[in-house]
């Protein structure tokens, strides 16, 4: 699509900052008894905004050599995989179209994510390592952010819910929680892990990174139910901006369990759309 094509994309960028901009804006605007030809602009703000939402931009070509190391090692079950659908988390907001949530499934198979509000050191994968999935310059480091507790019954979902649409406010920071963004080498897309331990990055913007190298652990940080590990590949190093790549892991088996791991996480059917990425339910198993 050429010209038009990067104009739509950019476009379709700005609509969730027009949208957190104007929404608060016109609340206050109108709280303060502004005039309305001031009222009328602030709701054309919004309004653009949602009309943006509904242009969807070309989707990014399905380059099978886009293929990246695993974050993790053990046994993992994707929770939300672009395997079973795009966009996987069902917004293609801050880079997420492509992206994969793995949980630690411990020795004995069983998850136990414990009830309500349980602590987050208590839950298998809280400060597992996470490795670089690809070779080249770190660019973006954020480890400050708090792990909270896990949100696993309906009460805690309700908050977690609410929770989250107050983080939207605060940018991705606050959505993806403590993370490394690396640039690749090999082709310039940008691999973001997520969620991980606060204080736990141990590299440093500017340094460069072998593939499958130590960068931090998995923790609870941001819009989490419980510690996992949060990957995806991006076309820019912001992912307020970012428009998400489809992904590849080299060198893991995918297996589908004989069970449910949890009520309601039904096995997927292996044989992924994406090579290494298991579908929802389904197991990632990397020995590297």
């Amino acid at each position: 699509m050429g010209v038009l094509g990067s104009l739509l994309r950019g476009a379709y960028r700005l609509r969730s900052t027009l949208i957190m901009v104007g929404v608060p804006a016109f609340v206050v605007a109108s709280l303060l008894d502004a005039p309305g030809w001031l009222l009328g602009v602030i709701a054309l703000v919004v309004a653009t905004g949602v009309l943006l939402g509904l242009v969807r931009p070309a989707e990014p070509p399905d380059d099978p050599s886009r293929t990246v190391e695993p974050p993790v090692r053990g046994r993992w079950v994707a929770l939300n995989s672009p395997s079973t659908k795009v966009p996987s988390h069902g917004v293609r907001d801050y880079g997420q179209a492509y992206a994969v949530d793995l949980a630690l499934v411990p020795d004995g198979g069983k998850l136990d994510w414990g009830a309500g509000f349980a602590r987050p050191e208590d839950v298998a994968g809280f400060g597992e390592v996470v490795h670089a999935m690809v070779s080249g310059e770190v660019v973006r480091v954020s480890d400050w952010r708090r792990d909270h507790r896990c949100r696993t019954s309906k009460p805690a979902l309700v908050y977690m819910f609410l929770e989250g649409l107050i983080r939207s406010y605060g940018g991705p920071g606050w959505v993806i929680g403590n993370h490394v963004v690396i640039r690749s080498d090999a082709d310039g897309a940008f691999a973001l892990v997520a969620h991980l331990r606060r204080g736990s990055a141990c590299v440093r913007v500017g340094q460069a990174v072998r593939a499958g190298e130590r960068i931090g652990e998995c923790g609870n940080s941001g819009n989490t139910t419980v510690p996992h590990v949060h990957a995806q590949l991006m076309d820019r190093a912001s992912a307020a901006t970012a428009q998400g790549l489809p992904l590849r892991l080299r060198g893991v088996t995918v297996e589908r369990p004989d069970r449910e791991l949890l009520p309601g996480l039904t096995p997927g059917t292996v044989g992924t759309r994406y090579p290494g990425v298991p579908a929802d339910g389904e197991l990632l198993v990397s020995a590297q």
